[in-house]
């Protein structure tokens, strides 16, 4: 738990929550410490506990003197499993209360991360309607960080498919896949909750002209960052179709050659069992007998392979 108040321009540690300063609530969690704050600064405990929750929808809410807002945020997967989702979701809580600015989230992301390492410059945690913009602001921003480095990774993973035969490179496919389905679900959450909080000037920017026109802007880019996850999903779902296919096709080559092999290595073994005989055979008695042979064996697997070359078989 952080107090942080921007004081002389600059983002500084404070020891106790005051009048204009941002407090930022990440995981691991002191329980008895955070019934503590919102007892005293009168915030309902479920506002932070409903912010916790990995699931948790995007919305806002007001109950007495405090407002929250929920939106959900893009995140690196961190978990070591082959079969998750390269990015996930979660949900950061904005809850504003009298002069002071509670975020909490279930996981560290980026968004916040932003803000903490006081990368935003003009930045004053005492504006709560220029922060709750930022966020918003930034959770679009990472957003398409994220959807450009999944489209490389789909560009890059199709390289390595055109010559595989193995079904990694698909799973790898089918796991951005998911992180495109987590994207698109969240991106229309988080659209429809800030143009309701437009509609009904939940953060009231309406008189403001420069926040409403950012606020403006925000929703449209979120709306963009929506239409570019759909297009990438359906360039996906089609290429994994594709690919399935061609890995099958490859698997089928490589056992083509594999059986033409075993084929013309055949051929001399034929040979060499009929004169492997314990009876007489046709010379059998001459010196050259063994050279022979093996000519005959060389020269069969020879005219073999000359007839797979010659109808694209090997």
């Amino acid at each position: 738990m952080q107090f942080l108040k921007t004081i002389e321009g600059q983002l500084v540690e404070i020891q106790q929550p005051e009048d204009g300063c941002w407090i930022n609530i990440y995981p691991p969690f002191n329980k008895d410490a955070v019934q503590q704050l919102c007892e005293e600064l009168e915030v309902p405990y479920d506002f932070i506990l409903d912010s916790t929750d990995i699931n948790e929808q995007s919305r806002f809410e007001r109950e007495d003197n405090a407002e929250l807002i929920v939106i959900n945020t893009p995140v690196k997967n961190e978990t070591d499993s082959d079969y998750d989702a390269d990015f996930i979701t979660v949900p950061v809580g904005i809850v504003s209360v009298g002069e002071i600015f509670i975020t909490i989230s279930a996981k560290p992301n980026p968004v916040v991360d932003f803000f903490l390492n006081k990368r935003l410059q003009n930045f004053d945690t005492a504006d709560q309607k220029d922060f709750v913009l930022r966020i918003f602001e930034r959770t679009v921003y990472f957003f398409m960080i994220y959807l450009r480095k999944i489209n490389n990774s789909r560009d890059a993973y199709q390289k390595e498919l055109y010559n595989s035969s193995r079904n990694d490179e698909l799973l790898k496919l089918m796991n951005l896949q998911k992180s495109l389905v987590y994207f698109s679900t969240t991106l229309r959450d988080n659209n429809s909750l800030m143009t309701k909080i437009q509609k009904v000037d939940f953060i009231h920017i309406r008189e403001d002209e420069d926040k409403s026109d950012l606020l403006d802007d925000i929703i449209i880019d979120n709306a963009q960052a929506k239409e570019m996850s759909d297009i990438y999903n359906n360039i996906l779902n089609k290429s994994l179709d594709t690919f399935a296919s061609i890995i099958s096709n490859n698997l089928n080559n490589v056992m083509k050659q594999l059986t033409s092999i075993t084929i013309v290595l055949m051929v001399p073994t034929l040979v060499a069992s009929f004169y492997g005989m314990n009876v007489d055979l046709p010379g059998s008695g001459n010196p050259y007998a063994y050279l022979i042979t093996m000519g005959v064996a060389v020269c069969l697997s020879l005219v073999v392979i000359y007839i797979f070359r010659r109808f694209r078989i090997f």
